[in-house]
């Protein structure tokens, strides 16, 4: 199963954000024991450092940024997954572009917690912790 990660599960994890870490963590562990591949836009790794750079620091960010690329795919966002972006019916174009960076890398659903901003996604939203539920009935 191919999961693109919004960016604030990401956040989650670094962040160590309650009451959302615990979930999130776990889920970064299924992607590190290939029982889900995992997928981040490009555009949350520049979203990540500049955030994380604020909150541990740039030393620590930039290790937090090469973390991410050892244990993650990414979805490119390119001239393609902006236009499809821009015709989407998303109220929000940085979600608009995650969510096409995803289908462009053929992802079968995202993990977020703000599923209300992907309403109109044709693909699978997850919350962490449906898709943890999934990840463990399966």
């Amino acid at each position: 199963m191919k999961i693109l990660f919004d960016t604030n599960v990401v956040l989650d994890v670094l962040l160590n954000r309650a009451p959302h870490a615990e979930v999130a963590i776990a889920l970064f562990s299924a992607v590190e024991k290939q029982i889900i591949q995992g997928f981040l836009c490009a555009t949350t790794l520049t979203t990540v450092d500049y955030l994380a750079t604020k909150v541990i620091g740039k030393v620590e960010a930039k290790i937090a940024v090469r973390g991410l690329l050892a244990l993650f795919s990414i979805a490119d966002v390119n001239q393609k997954v902006l236009e499809a972006a821009t015709f989407s019916d998303f109220a929000d174009f940085e979600d608009a572009v995650l969510y096409q960076a995803g289908c462009y890398a053929a992802v079968d659903g995202v993990v977020t917690l703000n599923g209300k901003d992907f309403k109109t996604a044709e693909r699978p939203i997850y919350s962490p912790e449906e898709l943890w539920n999934i990840i463990h009935s399966g």
